[in-house]
């Protein structure tokens, strides 16, 4: 079992810049792939940002490409979501997950934190 904790979200203004946090406990960290997802009030969740275990190759959502960056320390069991150049529409709760290597689908979920952009 994975315990994970998200924190850092608040209320920024456009342009600024926030930095997420998820703190994971409960086994081996470093062997899940990690991805931060977010759902607004009326959409899909969507996964915006994932890294392997090894920190290599993070991918990304086209909407926060360039703007948006995952990173992980896996000796502190914790990966980050550094985010600049904040958009209204970057409003949403961002969770974060883990899932095992070769998995389909995110089995491990935070309970999520609150992101406010505003104009």
């Amino acid at each position: 079992q994975v315990r994970l904790v998200e924190s850092g979200g608040g209320l920024v203004q456009a342009g600024g810049s926030l930095r997420l946090s998820c703190a994971a406990s409960g086994r081996t960290f470093s062997s899940l792939v990690m991805g931060w997802f977010r759902q607004a009030p009326g959409k899909e969740r969507e996964l915006v940002a994932a890294i392997t275990w090894s920190g290599s190759v993070p991918n990304y959502v086209d909407s926060v490409e360039g703007r948006f960056t995952i990173s992980r320390d896996n000796a502190k069991n914790t990966v980050y979501l550094q985010m600049n150049s904040l958009k209204p529409e970057d409003t949403a709760v961002y969770y974060c997950a883990g899932r095992e290597v070769g998995a389909t689908r995110y089995n491990y979920w935070g309970q999520g934190t609150q992101v406010t952009v505003s104009s």
